[in-house]
């Protein structure tokens, strides 16, 4: 408290001391500002290209597109094969391909069982599997 000693009949005057309020703002403002800039994350993007290089229309396909057909058929590359020599077929050809990448493709009429099965023989032949959605039966007509 202080005593004004003013001309104006004198009383007590309560008066805030903000010197130390301003002190402690400041050192907050200085805090923040200094956390903030680490407390920011960063995420690792990979955009595509925005000219991407278009591959003509006549150019082969490297890609192998294992089917699961009705009736336990199966077929790479819409060559017929059984369950017997699925395994052997898809050992002969990645065996010197680098990239051991398949597209296994399920008919919708056949039991998911017949597709686990396609998938652990690839798996058996030392195939990277990505698994290829049915189309729609009704989409087709």
């Amino acid at each position: 408290m202080a005593m004004s000693s003013g001309g104006g009949g004198g009383g007590l005057t309560n008066e805030i001391n903000v010197t130390p309020m301003i002190d402690v703002l400041l050192v907050l403002l200085i805090i923040f500002m200094m956390v903030v800039p680490m407390a920011r994350k960063a995420i690792d993007i990979q955009l595509p290209d925005p000219n991407p290089a278009v591959a003509p229309a006549n150019t082969v396909s490297q890609q192998i597109v294992l089917e699961v057909l009705p009736n336990g058929a199966f077929a790479v590359n819409k060559e017929p094969l059984n369950k017997d020599n699925l395994v052997k077929r898809l050992t002969e050809i990645y065996f010197n391909r680098p990239d051991k990448l398949i597209f296994v493709k399920g008919d919708p009429t056949v039991k998911y069982q017949d597709v686990i099965f396609a998938m652990d023989m690839a798996r058996q032949a030392g195939v990277k599997i990505i698994g290829v959605p049915p189309r729609d039966k009704t989409a087709t007509q």
